[in-house]
């Protein structure tokens, strides 16, 4: 592949603020639709980071084999999910996509071949934070899947090649959770304001402390970390997101955690922005 495709795409554009990279502890569907302090940061940070032209998510909901990036104009509102109030199933979040951006992204990625994808969507991973962030659904909005198949290592890696877009005013995007155990989670504790179990709370300050410290090597091999990160990545779907925006900080990027928080003893909403 050669970078043409971005250079064509990218000239045509007006100077743009750089943007932060954002990794989101999105959690339960419901937080689309439920006035709490997790959706209003997200309504907020929306408002004070710079307009991006548009935004690229990486969602824990969109695994595949080989890496896929959305590529068609009027991406649909997936409801991945069951058991939820129809109120949730009828939410549409009606942003545009953008193809030549599908298309400059997968040229800037030369590690693999980009598949563009007509088929998928914006999965619940995407919409129910991006929907408070930019409720008017004026910014378009594309997702780039997660290849299961891969090792930790080859996400970092994809995700290093996407620098450039950050520069272009493309806001990207990891959404999932660091502390996801749905196995363990305490159903009767939901409704408290915060309750962590101790190897949950331990986790999430082990991961903050790593990411504060820029230590990411022990982050992208986080199965050597300690006990406790079996328990917190059972499976790494939910945090493979944060390898991605992880990836693309750069060292003079300031680091915010906001939404730090443990739900149900086993999940953390714990997000971080890098940049201003």
């Amino acid at each position: 592949m050669s970078l043409h495709t971005f250079k064509n795409w990218s000239d045509d554009l007006k100077f743009q603020d750089k943007q932060p990279v954002l990794f989101i502890g999105h959690g339960s569907p419901m937080n689309a639709i439920e006035d709490n302090a997790f959706s209003q940061t997200w309504a907020t940070m929306g408002s004070e980071i710079p307009k991006p032209i548009a935004v690229i998510v990486i969602s824990a909901h969109w695994l595949t084999n080989g890496t896929h990036i959305t590529a068609m104009e009027n991406p649909k509102t997936i409801h991945d999910f069951g058991g939820f109030p129809q109120a949730l199933f009828d939410v549409q979040y009606p942003a545009k996509g953008n193809p030549k951006l599908a298309k400059a992204t997968a040229d800037l990625i030369t590690s693999t071949n980009v598949i563009q994808d007509h088929d998928w969507g914006l999965d619940h991973g995407t919409w129910s934070v991006v929907k408070h962030m930019y409720p008017n659904a004026d910014i378009p909005v594309l997702q780039l899947s997660i290849d299961y198949n891969k090792p930790p290592q080859y996400h970092f890696d994809l995700a290093k090649q996407l620098q450039s877009l950050r520069n272009k005013g493309v806001l990207i995007i990891g959404s999932g959770n660091m502390v996801h155990n749905l196995r363990m989670v305490a159903w009767d504790k939901l409704q408290e304001s915060e309750f962590g179990f101790d190897w949950a709370i331990e986790m999430n300050q082990v991961f903050k402390e790593k990411i504060g410290n820029r230590d990411v090597a022990s982050l992208v091999h986080y199965e050597k970390l300690n006990a406790a990160a079996k328990l917190a990545i059972p499976t790494p779907d939910h945090y493979y997101p944060l390898l991605y925006t992880l990836a693309l900080q750069d060292n003079q990027d300031d680091i915010a955690f906001f939404n730090d928080k443990a739900v149900g003893g086993s999940l953390t909403m714990t997000s971080v922005k890098w940049g201003n």
